[in-house]
Parts: structure tokens; C-alpha cells; sequence
């Protein structure tokens, strides 16, 4: 029996890098897609990918930074499927790796309205739908600059909030038979990995030197990680930010 068989699953950010890769992964094990991103091309491509594999999906189009968008994102999630057992909050932006005084206030609005705000969000109404069923289990895709950090301070900022928010929810809600767990990958081959490093091949040497593994982490090994915290196997674990990060943190 797979894994996530008939479990609806929510996933932020769903239509790219890590987020499709989880996508995919629930899919496959048996769980009704719901994907939200701000933008329906790659999205829907993403959906098309589950349903001619025999899985199930919709896309719901969202923008995390709005109470709004993130309140319809879980109604509509309820409506299309009838409950929400699994979400998995991986919508974000990259930082800008300059030193903190010489960032500006819009990129510190901008980046923690998606990548801390955004989380916040969705928290709070996934949580309020699980309340009302009895359970569930949510995974936030954090960073191993959720546990470290490096000159890209906002960025660095938002991570480590991501890691609080989680264990405050994990603690807050243990009881009520929700778990509340965060994953922080290392340097992950993603599209945002690419952009990042475009110009700059020493960068990204350096980048996969930083890994005592010798590599950038792939999309589907942090999905295998997300699948394990959201799923039955890891029934005792909570409050929890796993590093997946090829060593990265441990150095």
C-alpha cells in the first residue's frame, strides 16, 4: 500500500526544484496533489506530470504574502478533496549574498514577506484546517542557513525564522495530533541554484566545496526527506529541523 494513499497533500511552491520533486514523490505514493504557486505555467506543466504518471492533482494559484490568497488556497483545497492531512510549505526567494549595510529596506520586506511571512501564513490556516479534523502533518522547507549562516543576511534572517516558527507550532500543537517538522537542505541543483550562479563557475566550485559530500544535493533527495517527516514512519517526531545538507552544518 503506498505510503500517502488517498492523504491530500498541500505544497507551496510546487512547481519547480524541491517543490515539484515532492510533488512528484506524494504523487507517486498515493496522495491528491494540491499545488500553489504564484505563477500557472510551470505549475501546470507539474500537474500534467502527475496525472499522466495516474496521479492526482489541481493547481490553485497563490501568492503566500497574502492572508487572502493563503486563507482561499486551504478552502479550496477542502472543497476540491475534503480534508488536508499533509502540507508542505516550500515557497521562497533567494538572497542577495552583499553584507547587511548594504541592503535596503525593500529587500528585507520582500524577502521576509515570502520566505518567514509567507510560512506564517500558511501555518496559521492549515493548522486551523487540521484543528478541526483531528491532525495532520506539516513540513516547512527551511535551509542549512536556517542552522548556519553566511554574508546574505535577510536570507539567513528568514531561515532561522522559519526554524522557530516551526518548533513553536510543533510545541503549540503536539497534542492536537499535529506535527510540525522543517527540513534544511545544503546547495540544492535547483532552478534558484542555477540563477545564482550563472556567472560566476568559481562560485558555484566554491559552493559545492562548502559539502564535505563533494556535490549540490539534487531535488529528489530533499523530497525523500520531506515524504519520511510527513508520513506515519516518523509518527514520533516533531519540532524537529533535519539537515539534509550533504555535511554541510556539520563542519
Amino acid at each position: 500500500m503506498p505510503k500517502f494513499s488517498d492523504k491530500v497533500v498541500l505544497v507551496t511552491g510546487g512547481s519547480t526544484g524541491i517543490g515539484q520533486a515532492a510533488t512528484l514523490a506524494f504523487a507517486r505514493e498515493g496522495g491528491r496533489l494540491v499545488i500553489a504557486s504564484r505563477s500557472a505555467g510551470t505549475a501546470l506543466e507539474t500537474v500534467d506530470m502527475v496525472r499522466a504518471a495516474g496521479g492526482e492533482a489541481t493547481f490553485v494559484q497563490t501568492d503566500v504574502r497574502l492572508a487572502s490568497d493563503v486563507e482561499h488556497l486551504v478552502r479550496e483545497t477542502v472543497r476540491i478533496y475534503g480534508r488536508l492531512d499533509c502540507a508542505v510549505n516550500n515557497a521562497g526567494v533567494e538572497g542577495e549574498g552583499v553584507p547587511l549595510v548594504d541592503t535596503t529596506e525593500e529587500q528585507w520586506d520582500s524577502l521576509i514577506d515570502t520566505n518567514l511571512k509567507g510560512v506564517w501564513l500558511c501555518l496559521k490556516y492549515q493548522i486551523g484546517q487540521m484543528l478541526g479534523q483531528g491532525g495532520g502533518s506539516i513540513v516547512n522547507v527551511s535551509s542549512v542557513l536556517g542552522l548556519v549562516a553566511n554574508r546574505s543576511s535577510i536570507y539567513t534572517a528568514s531561515k532561522h525564522g522559519v526554524n522557530g516558527l516551526t518548533k513553536s507550532a510543533a510545541l503549540t500543537y503536539a497534542d492536537k495530533g499535529i506535527r510540525v517538522n522543517a527540513v534544511c537542505p545544503g546547495y540544492i541543483d535547483t532552478p534558484m541554484v542555477v540563477r545564482a550562479y550563472a556567472n560566476d563557475p568559481q562560485a558555484r566550485a566554491n559552493a559545492i566545496a562548502r559539502h564535505p559530500i563533494g556535490r549540490l544535493g539534487t531535488p529528489s533527495e530533499i523530497a525523500e526527506a520531506i515524504l519520511w517527516l510527513s508520513s506515519d514512519d516518523a509518527s514520533f517526531v516533531t519540532g524537529h529541523a533535519m539537515s539534509v545538507d550533504g555535511g554541510f552544518s556539520a563542519q
